[in-house]
């Protein structure tokens, strides 16, 4: 089905792999052949920089939503903006529901709104489409790039190079700044056959994801679509496999073009942004995923991750080994936090869900649910526990399933059929019962992304699926079922768009700013507060040690609840790290108290009583580490944190509440590590084994010379767990630009451009 190649590989004529295994027959060197891949093209297309090592990126657009642009405008204003450079399109589909925090989330809406009119931006009001749909319609462009404030920006099916990054990046772009990054790898994936009926989108990203995340094989990387299987797909099936790459943890994707993305510009009114894309005629990709398409069969991803995939038929011939791994691994996932059990899903030998969910940028696409209508009508879905919701992607998508029938085959089968919205794939919108089961087509379930609260003693499940499988399971009443196993007749309706919706109601500057507009801020909107340099030595103690193989987004601040806070720094704060570790919060805020004295003029230890013996200890080796030289903070130890969402607050949460740095075995993903570092955080590395840290929480950790090492580019940063004397320790901080070194010494992105501006 997937098979993962050893070394790189040479595409020959865009069909024929040929793996270098150091004799490999080619017209052309591999630096060259490197250099014919699509990736490389549009990378260099939109480099500043004569260095294609070291690029600096301009994007040509960026797009946020909600819950991340008013903190990406409110640092860009504190930096200096007066207008936007580029196209910037804020869209409203995360807090749509304006149900959580009385008039926040309209709040924030306004100041979109608002900001658009004043800086020249697009503001797309709540229900009219989901960020990413939006961006496919109306965004999207032949060999163009995109930069998003969510980690599943991805466009590369229609030629667009796209990614999501946390704020501070699209700041950069928003103050005429570049995106900096090494070059980024290339991985091919090789797509050969044709899905069976009844396979769709979410079955191959499900089997990709499974074969590759664990391995890190695509870590950081560009994912390269190609090869005749491509060509058999239509738009909206590769644009299905496209978004969910996000959950491989790569870097951005691109797929090859032909008439079929040809014909879904013309369907959207753009044609002349389509652009035919394809690797030259000897291309090298460092390493290649070599993909069946016929041999895919519906798959489902258990919980709590993305790539704990089995095969639905799988699943129900083994049933109670696999629920048994599963409960096995929860373990892990929940901490042990609350009872969690899937054997009562047991019913009859058969797999009963409660709840089935078709949504957002991966599910709510118009040939997924056309197929799911198809797959319900003259069926129902029974009035017991089972519920069953689907939200078209854009309510140009809504009107045209109106027109051809679909919304009627779904209703009349007890679907309740909503607006689009993002809520089920973050926690903000059908949360299921304490318990209960869901299988959605979203983008994914880590623990809790269904909206349950572990510190509340409520826990559900998600599954990922396709959303032709959630339909069979729906008319089979809530009993797990392939859609393979549906003898169905699939319409294939054709899709119209129609234009007048966004032109009736998606207010659009054209790149028009008008300083006289006032920007409408509500109560709940605050601005970032002041942040200090980095000391010349710095003391950190430890407030949170995880030990948990990968740390999700999620876990270091929670979605769903939360969303509406975050125009709010501080108020957002108060709830990072909950879902993982509650008495983080108040660990970091007593530390914080020394930082606060110091930056009063007055002496931390009276602040904090237990620094006392630290400092004793410290001026022992270090006399003259004392008054005017020190900064006092906190820190959190993660094996490995970071994964999943692209989201900035994960680190400025820490920043706010006094943190300098976090300390890891490895960082998930760039996102996360850029994240760190635009705050002010120093992104240490340790060496040593997790199970036998030479810290542990509760301890301080002091680094002397911290600023000099970061201005002299240190390989090692020397520092001292105190506790018994100095004991050394040795960190890492991996590759930084000159400009991510200023940032840190500066304290954040906002300090770093307001010293531009003097």
């Amino acid at each position: 089905m997937i098979k993962l190649y050893d070394n790189g590989v040479y595409l020959m004529n865009g069909t024929q792999i040929v793996e270098d295994t150091g004799n490999a027959e080619v017209p052309v060197s591999k630096e060259e052949a490197a250099q014919n891949t699509m990736a490389y093209s549009i990378l260099k297309e939109h480099n500043t920089s004569p260095d294609m090592k070291n690029l600096q990126i301009r994007f040509d657009k960026l797009t946020s939503h909600d819950i991340t642009f008013v903190g990406i405008i409110q640092t860009a204003r504190a930096s200096g903006l007066k207008k936007f450079p580029m196209p910037y399109v804020l869209t409203n589909c995360h807090n749509s529901l304006c149900a959580v925090g009385g008039t926040i989330n309209e709040d924030d809406h306004m100041f979109g709104l608002t900001c658009a009119k004043k800086y020249g931006g697009v503001y797309v009001p709540p229900h009219q489409a989901v960020i990413h749909q939006f961006a496919r319609e109306m965004l999207a462009g032949g060999g163009r790039m995109i930069l998003g404030s969510d980690s599943h920006t991805r466009y590369g099916a229609l030629g667009t190079m796209a990614m999501g990054e946390g704020g501070p990046e699209l700041v950069k772009q928003l103050l005429n700044k570049t995106y900096d990054i090494k070059m980024p790898g290339v991985i091919a994936i090789y797509l050969d056959g044709e899905p069976m009926k009844g396979v769709g989108p979410q079955d191959v990203a499900l089997a990709i994801i499974g074969a590759v995340f664990k391995n890190g094989y695509v870590n950081n990387k560009v994912m390269e679509f190609v090869g005749p299987g491509v060509k058999g797909l239509s738009a909206d099936f590769r644009i299905g496999i496209d978004v969910m790459t996000t959950e491989t943890t790569c870097l951005s994707s691109i797929w090859t073009t032909d008439e079929k993305i040809e014909e879904f510009y013309e369907i959207h009114g753009r044609r002349e942004d389509y652009k035919e894309l394809n690797p030259g005629a000897c291309a090298y990709y460092d390493g290649c995923v070599y993909v069946n398409l016929s041999e895919i069969k519906p798959m489902i991803a258990m919980p709590f991750h993305p790539s704990n995939v089995y095969t639905i038929d799988e699943l129900n011939e083994n049933l109670a080994d696999i629920l048994h791994e599963v409960e096995k691994k929860a373990l892990v996932s929940l901490d042990g936090a609350v009872e969690y059990s899937l054997q009562d899903k047991i019913r009859d030998g058969k797999f009963y869900v409660e709840q089935g969910i078709i949504a957002g940028c991966a599910g709510g696409g118009f040939e997924n649910i056309c197929a799911a209508a198809d797959i319900i009508k003259g069926r129902n879905i029974g009035a017991d526990e089972f519920t069953f919701s689907v939200y078209p992607a854009s309510m140009p998508i809504y009107m045209e399933l109106v027109k051809n029938g679909a919304v009627a085959d779904l209703l009349e089968a007890g679907t309740v059929v909503k607006t689009a919205f993002c809520g089920p794939c973050f926690g903000a919108g059908d949360t299921p019962a304490n318990n209960a089961f869901s299988i959605r087509h979203t983008t994914r379930n880590f623990p809790n992304r269904e909206g349950s609260k572990l510190q509340s003693g409520q826990i559900s499940s998600v599954a990922l699926m396709d959303a032709r499988s959630i339909a069979a399971t729906a008319a089979n009443k809530g009993y797990l079922t392939p859609a393979t196993a549906m003898d169905v007749e699939y319409k294939g309706q054709k899709y119209y768009f129609d234009s007048n919706i966004y032109a009736n109601r998606v207010f659009d500057s054209h790149g028009v700013a008008d300083p006289s507009v006032e920007i409408k801020f509500g109560p709940n909107i605050k601005d970032w507060p002041e942040m200090s340099p980095l000391p010349e030595n710095l003391i950190v103690k430890i407030v949170s040690e995880i030990h948990d193989p990968v740390t999700t987004t999620d876990e270091l601040i929670p979605s769903g609840e939360t969303s509406s806070y975050r125009s709010n720094p501080l108020g957002l704060a108060e709830f990072a790290l909950s879902r993982k570790d509650p008495a983080y919060v108040g660990r970091a805020k007593e530390v914080q108290k020394a930082q606060k004295a110091i930056e009063a003029g007055t002496c931390p230890l009276d602040a904090l009583e237990e620094l006392k013996p630290v400092m004793a200890a410290i001026q022992e080796k270090y006399p003259e580490v004392g008054k005017g030289n020190i900064g006092v903070g906190s820190t959190i130890f993660a094996v490995k944190p970071g994964d999943g969402s692209a989201r900035e607050q994960a680190a400025s949460c820490q920043k706010v509440l006094g943190g300098w740095a976090n300390i890891a075995i490895e960082y998930a993903t760039k996102r996360y590590r850029s994240n760190l570092i635009n705050w002010g955080m120093l992104p240490l590395l340790t060496d040593a084994d997790h199970e036998a840290l030479p810290f542990k929480n509760g301890d301080y950790i002091f680094i002397p010379d911290v600023r000099k090492a970061v201005e002299d580019k240190a390989d090692v940063i020397k520092a001292y767990v105190v506790k018994d004397g100095l004991q050394e320790v040795d960190f890492r901080m991996g590759d930084l630009t000159d400009t991510e070194r200023q940032i840190i010494l500066d304290g954040c992105l906002i300090n770093y451009y307001r010293a531009t501006l003097e």
